[in-house]
């Protein structure tokens, strides 16, 4: 831990686990730490990062809360949550972490590790997905080195996540909690601690990260909703159809979502030219499940 706080102190980034995936950590404040993260990535720099702080007072030093997000922080933070607001006009955060955009996506972690880097470094850390862009999320340090080995310094392994897709974004916006990305925090869990009702969003601006069309791809053409797997596909399974790789056999959405970023590895990594995946339920967890895997296929 010391070591890579002595490298974000350098500009350098650093891998580090979260509860959701393996993130990409640099100083937020620093715009050539920040652009070492796009450079690694391979991003879009229209594509705007995740800033992590230690707490919801630090998260208010950097962006506005109103009493809605104030109410969806205090219940869901530290976690899989993260927090689209305007920025505080005295922001110390880079423009470039933030695309340029005068709102900032924040969260405040759980996850051991990052928060023993936050407190390390005493700095507010940007920190994507620590994989090339586009490519399948990391939830294990061995994802890490499947796309940046040679890009970055150093790679914090704490095994794997929890979580195993990305945080829930949401912003507040008219009266009502938009869901910006599907995660751990659900719908119905963001209308139950805020009592407003929650949205999708609309339209095809650029506001939060993940939002891209085509993401999560592991290189090789994906089918979904199978119900049989051809002898050409690798096979990813669920409940009650088995494959190459099980998410869940007993049809557990959260066991699933822990596996899935592990199983479009190993699909990728595979002998076979194809992949295919079992029919998800769309309800709950569910529904952030089959938002990357319909990103997968694209």
């Amino acid at each position: 831990m010391a070591r890579a706080g002595g490298l974000i102190g350098e500009g350098q980034p650093v891998a580090v686990p979260t509860e959701t995936v393996y993130g990409l950590a640099a100083d937020a404040r620093d715009s050539a730490a920040v652009a070492r993260i796009y450079a690694a990535k391979g991003r879009p720099d229209f594509n705007p990062l995740i800033v992590h702080v230690p707490s919801l007072a630090a998260a208010e030093k950097l962006g506005v809360f109103g009493a809605a997000e104030r109410a969806l922080a205090e219940r869901f933070w530290p976690g899989p949550l993260t927090l689209v607001v305007p920025r505080t006009h005295d922001c110390p955060v880079a423009s470039i972490a933030t695309a340029g955009l005068d709102t900032i996506a924040i969260r405040v972690p759980a996850h051991r590790a990052m928060r023993a880097l936050l407190e390390t470094t005493g700095a507010p850390l940007a920190a994507p997905s620590a994989n090339a862009s586009g490519r399948v999320s990391p939830t294990k340090a061995e994802h890490v080195l499947t796309s940046l080995d040679g890009r970055i310094a150093l790679v914090i392994d704490d095994g794997p996540t929890s979580a195993g897709v990305e945080s829930t974004i949401a912003r507040v916006k008219e009266g009502a909690v938009e869901m910006l990305r599907p995660g751990p925090v659900t719908a119905a869990m963001l209308g139950e601690a805020s009592g407003l009702e929650v949205t999708g969003v609309e339209g095809a601006e650029i506001v939060a990260p993940g939002m891209l069309a085509s993401h999560y791809a592991p290189g090789k053409a994906v089918r979904l909703g199978a119900a049989g797997f051809a002898d050409d596909e690798f096979g990813i399974g669920f409940g009650d159809l088995a494959g190459d790789y099980q998410l869940s056999a007993s049809g557990d959405l959260t066991e699933a979502a822990a596996h899935l970023f592990d199983a479009l590895h190993a699909g990728a990594a595979s002998g076979k030219t194809k992949i295919a995946v079992a029919a998800i339920p769309a309800e709950g967890l569910g529904a952030a499940i089959n938002d990357r895997l319909a990103r997968a296929a694209v």
